[in-house]
């Protein structure tokens, strides 16, 4: 599983390279992500969420949070 460290990166730029590193998997491959306390950690869970995607874990890891996100399915489009 690819893992995605955004520590240390700032809102809503790790939104947008969480969303980057599953664009290009297949509906339902999963990646993990490594968020900061604070923002990211509410900020972009919940994106992912709104975009159609599933956080399967959230969980602390020291002075972190690691989250498993599946991809869910591709919009067909605008």
């Amino acid at each position: 599983m690819e893992t995605v460290d955004l520590r240390g990166v700032t809102c809503p730029s790790n939104y947008v390279r969480a969303r980057l590193a599953l664009e290009p998997l297949a509906p339902g491959d999963e990646i993990e992500v490594l968020l900061d306390a604070g923002e990211p950690l509410q900020n972009v869970p919940r994106s992912l969420r709104d975009d159609g995607d599933k956080v399967l874990a959230l969980t602390a890891d020291g002075d972190h949070y690691v989250m498993r996100v599946r991809k869910g399915e591709d919009p067909g489009g605008w």
